[in-house]
């Protein structure tokens, strides 16, 4: 495969961003094997966005021979109080995501923090961390907390919350990665970490940002948020312009649809999804299609009966999108649709996945 093929599968939706695309192309005509990385805090059940959106980028990194870790952020996830800051836990709920993980994406490395700080090469990490901080203005490090989920408003945080973003930064040097990945919510860790990693004189990775899978709800209906981390938010992007984030967000289950929901859950929640008739902008099911149902499908077929257009078939997003804008592809026509294709594929993976009573017990009560 040449670079201009990999090039093609890294660009491909959801990725949103590449800083830079010239250090990427760069990177694959001297590296053959670059490393990757994207970061997760281990907290609530795994849905389209988290797992299937998230996945199947990977996927493309490692059809384009780069070399794939999942990092599994224990020690963020209880500097977070994530599943009550519980460290047994959050290494239940690991396992998890784990399994989840390799069984979506075949041939992906995972790997926990608490792991990462207790191997050989990482004996200097908090002797980093010290250096790295003193780079850090005690402003920018609040501003940074909506990697998060939290303001940089927010009072009486704890001092252990102003260690997230700095540990976040050198969990990406100490992995040795050439490329760091994420949704666009992480994007200032990405720029924090291209600004002071020159500084450090250590390696500088490629950042590259893929969009956020749009939540079922109307936009502005969801629940208040800091960079779409549970609901709305803008984030300038490079080059200008400005994308607006209404996140498929685990705290807010109306507005998600988990991997572990029923059928008749799923096509509920399409059934009740927001899907303004003629409008493409933050549509949940037209994301939905873009991104995880031409990634499963060539066609995608719309049943319809005479009277309304009959049937007719997509073999390309752009086409279907067309439609919808002009209004020639309804909106329950479309539910219809998503609901059909959507259902059985998020079946086969739920199946897949042995979600143990206590560990769902445990995401279940601390939601």
């Amino acid at each position: 495969m040449d670079v201009t093929e990999k090039l093609a599968l890294i660009e491909k939706p959801p990725t949103e961003e590449i800083i830079t695309k010239e250090e990427l192309i760069q990177l694959l005509k001297t590296n053959s094997k670059p490393k990757h990385y994207i970061g997760l805090e281990i907290s609530g059940f795994l849905h389209l966005g988290s797992l299937l959106t998230t996945g199947y980028k990977i996927n493309d990194f490692i059809k384009a021979g780069v070399d794939c870790t999942v990092f599994l952020a224990d020690w963020h996830t209880i500097i977070n109080e994530k599943l009550g800051g519980n460290e047994e836990n959050i290494s239940k709920v690991s396992e998890y995501y784990k399994e989840a993980f390799e069984t979506v994406c075949p041939g992906v490395h995972v790997k926990m923090g608490s792991e990462l700080y207790a191997e050989e090469q990482s004996k200097g990490y908090w002797k980093d961390l010290v250096r790295f901080s003193k780079h850090m203005s005690l402003a920018r490090t609040m501003r940074t907390l909506t990697i998060m989920g939290r303001s940089e408003k927010e009072e009486n945080i704890d001092l252990a919350k102003l260690l997230y973003p700095p540990m976040q930064a050198l969990d990406i040097h100490y992995l040795d990665v050439d490329i760091a990945h994420a949704g666009m919510d992480q994007r200032k860790i990405h720029m924090l970490v291209r600004d002071i990693f020159p500084k450090m004189g250590w390696k500088v990775p490629v950042a590259v940002h893929h969009k956020l899978l749009s939540g079922l709800t109307k936009p502005g209906e969801q629940e208040p948020t800091y960079l779409g981390l549970t609901g709305g938010g803008n984030l300038e992007l490079a080059g200008g312009g400005k994308l607006v984030l209404n996140k498929m967000s685990k705290t807010n289950p109306n507005s998600t649809i988990f991997i572990h929901d029923s059928d008749d859950e799923i096509k509920s929640k399409i059934k009740k999804a927001w899907c303004e008739e003629g409008n493409i902008e933050n549509n949940p099911l037209l994301e939905i299609t873009k991104q995880i149902l031409f990634r499963e499908y060539d066609e995608i077929p719309v049943e319809r009966p005479p009277k309304f257009g009959g049937n007719v078939s997509y073999s390309e997003y752009t086409q279907l999108e067309l439609d919808f804008k002009n209004r020639n592809l309804h909106p329950n026509d479309l539910k219809q649709t998503v609901a059909r294709l959507l259902t059985p594929k998020v079946s086969e993976i739920r199946g897949k996945l042995a979600l143990e009573h206590d560990v769902f017990e445990i995401i279940k009560n601390s939601a």
